[in-house]
Order: structure tokens, then sequence, then C-alpha cells
């Protein structure tokens, strides 16, 4: 075992969940702008929700080396706060009576595509979001939302699977004081 029990952590820019959730947040910000009053009270709660989504494995990845618990409640608020969102997606596009796109029509194919290409970014799918009626916005965001909570779902069965088998903080504290007495000669 090595001798620090603090492993490496952070590295959330490399996480796909956190790079499609930083895509929801700022196509969301994008869709607000376009398309609701800036005065009306969905706007802070969806810029929130996506924000949340996007800082929570932020900080969960931060705190990964001291607490695998608190990356792991930290993952899941992520993926609560974008379950959020996707529903008041669906609201907006109920209550205006516009369609919601089915999970395997053209359209959404076309994203799931796009979005599967190497190195995403909001660049990717900006034309779209900056451009097309609020209906399609609406629908874009709802995929990105849906592979993201994916990936969520993917990192948080990864992060048990991890606890289960390396342990906590505590344990690698206890393990790595005894690998330390094991090396030291005894001392009276």
């Amino acid at each position: 075992m090595s001798h620090s029990f603090i492993p490496a952590h952070g590295g959330y820019q490399d996480l796909l969940s956190f790079r499609r959730a930083r895509i929801v947040f700022d196509g969301t910000v994008c869709f607000c702008r376009r398309f609701l009053d800036r005065r009306d009270r969905t706007v802070d709660q969806m810029v929130q929700a996506a924000r949340s989504g996007k800082q929570n494995i932020l900080e969960g990845s931060q705190a990964s080396g001291t607490s695998k618990e608190t990356e792991i409640k930290l993952t899941n608020v992520a993926r609560a706060s974008l379950e959020e969102l996707l529903e008041d997606y669906r609201d907006f596009l109920r209550v205006r009576g516009l369609r919601l796109w089915s999970k395997d029509c053209r359209e959404a194919l076309f994203v799931r595509r796009l979005g599967a290409k190497p190195d995403v970014t909001y660049g990717t799918f900006e034309t779209y979001l900056e451009t097309r009626p609020p209906e399609v916005v609406a629908n874009i965001l709802i995929s990105l939302i849906h592979q993201t909570n994916y990936l969520l779902d993917r990192q948080l069965r990864s992060l048990e699977k991890a606890f289960l088998e390396e342990g906590g903080l505590r344990e690698r504290m206890t393990q790595a004081r005894l690998d330390r007495r094991k090396r030291q000669p005894h001392q009276r």
C-alpha cells in the first residue's frame, strides 16, 4: 500500500458527466435568455438546477480524496438537480402544447449521434441551441440531460463498486497506520 492514504482526487474536467453537465448549463442559460421572461421565477429555478448539476459533480470530485460518502452524495445531488431540470423542460413543452420527442425519433437520434462524438462541447450544439425554435431547443436539452443522467447513473454505480472494494478514508487511514507500525522497529 502507498504511504499516502489520501488518493488522487479532483480531475472533474475529465469526467464525461461534468463536461455534459456544463453543456446542459450553458444551453439552459441560452434557452432561458431566448424563450423565457427574465422576471419569470422559472428562469432562476432552471438555471440553478442546471448549475447545481454541474457544480455538484465538481464538488464531489474534489471531495473524493477524503470522503467517498460525500462524493457519492454530491454526485446524487447532481443527478437529482438534473432530473428537476428535465421536468422543467417537459413542463415547458406540455403547457405550450409542443411536441416532446420520443426517445428513438429521428431528431433525438441525431442529437445522440452528435453527442457521441469525442470532445463534445457547447460549441457542438451551439448553432442548434441559438437558432432553432423553442420546441427544438427544449428537446435537444432534454436529450442532453438524459445523456448526462445516464453518465451519472454509471458514475454512481462505479463509485459504489469502488467503495465496496477499496473502502473509505477511515479504513485507508487505519491500514496506513498499521503498515507504518509494521515497518518501524518496536520501541519501548
